[in-house]
This record gives C-alpha cells, sequence and structure tokens, in this order.
C-alpha cells in the first residue's frame, strides 16, 4: 500500500473546506433614491425636448461645480464628468505598513547563476513624490432617459506616488438632493403655467 503524501492530504482537505459567496458583488453602500428623479414630461412628444433640455442643464450645473466633461454621448443621453481636488495632510493608512517607513520604497535581488555568475541588483526611492500631492478624484456620470435623471457618483484617493488607496461610491443622498435642487432651479420655464 502506497502512502499518500502528507502535502496532497493537506490539499484535499482544503480544497473541501472551500467556500462559495452567498451572493455577487454589489456597490456598497446602494445608490441614494434620490439618485433617480423625474423630469417634468407631461407628453411624450414633449419627452424629446424635455431630455435634451435636462441634458443641457445638467451640464450646466456640472460645471458649475466646476467638474469638467469627460464624454458626452447626447443620443443615449450620457455625460460623465470629474474633477480632482489636492489632499493637503491626507494619512495614507497603507504607507507604513511594510516598515519601510513613510515616503521611502526600497527594491533589491541577489541572483546565482550557472558557473561562476553572480548578479547583485539593488535599487531605491528614497522620499517618492517629492513635489507630488495626494490627490481626490470625483467622478459623475448622468444619463437622462425618456423622464428621468440617474447620478452615479464615485470618489478615488490617490497617494503621493499615484497609487489608488481608496475607492468607494459617493451615490448618496446629499450631493443628489442638491443636484436635484440646482437642477430644478436651472430648468428653464418651456412651457406657459396652465
Amino acid at each position: 500500500m502506497k502512502l499518500i503524501p502528507i502535502s496532497l492530504t493537506c490539499l484535499l482537505v482544503l480544497a473541501g473546506c472551500q467556500a462559495v459567496p452567498d451572493r455577487l458583488p454589489q456597490a456598497e453602500p446602494a445608490p441614494a433614491a434620490s439618485c433617480y428623479f423625474p423630469i417634468n414630461a407631461p407628453t411624450s412628444a414633449e419627452s424629446a425636448l424635455e431630455a435634451s433640455i435636462a441634458l443641457k442643464t445638467s451640464v450646466d450645473v456640472l460645471t458649475e461645480w466646476g467638474f469638467t466633461l469627460t464624454s458626452t454621448d447626447t443620443t443615449l443621453g450620457l455625460v460623465s464628468a470629474s474633477r480632482e481636488r489636492a489632499l493637503h495632510g491626507y494619512y495614507d493608512p497603507y504607507d507604513n505598513a511594510y516598515g519601510y517607513g513613510r515616503g521611502m520604497r526600497v527594491f533589491g535581488g541577489l541572483g546565482f547563476g550557472r558557473g561562476s555568475g553572480i548578479g547583485i541588483g539593488m535599487g531605491g526611492g528614497f522620499g517618492g513624490g517629492i513635489g507630488q500631492q495626494p490627490v481626490e478624484v470625483e467622478r459623475v456620470s448622468l444619463l437622462v432617459n425618456n423622464d428621468h435623471v440617474r447620478i452615479s457618483r464615485d470618489v478615488r484617493r490617490f497617494d503621493h506616488v499615484g497609487d489608488m488607496r481608496e475607492s468607494y461610491n459617493a451615490s448618496n443622498d446629499d450631493f443628489c438632493q442638491r443636484f436635484q435642487t440646482r437642477f430644478e432651479q436651472a430648468v428653464p420655464m418651456t412651457r406657459s403655467p396652465l
């Protein structure tokens, strides 16, 4: 009788303990209900006109708030915009995770070749990102579809070296309600009141 190697036994035990996720990945936190709101379109004939006015008004509000348009598709009713700001004094929780110290990155290696060759390599970067600031990039996408506007917003934070350190869904009540209020104030009166 042959003995089963212990590594194969451990592999089989671990394979039996593997868990399957109970749900698919989702945006967390979920977008707020106020990020989906109606525009005034009483008849379907006026719906296309209202959608184009809503699209233009959305662009005006975003540019007023300091966003720069990234891309637009008027046939789909899609607008994407972003803005960034410097994060002065931003503390990166992962900067000192491996004991190298703040702003210090060291990589090196030692290799032995066949025969008489020996290779040594050392590289380092101290104070990486001097003169660069950590930044926060806020991206907003708007979809004007028939008689509704849907807002999607996310925030990403990058450290002084340019590595992304934080990312989260920011489609929250505060932003969406402020946008909706400013949007309704900025919409031109296209119809005379009854």
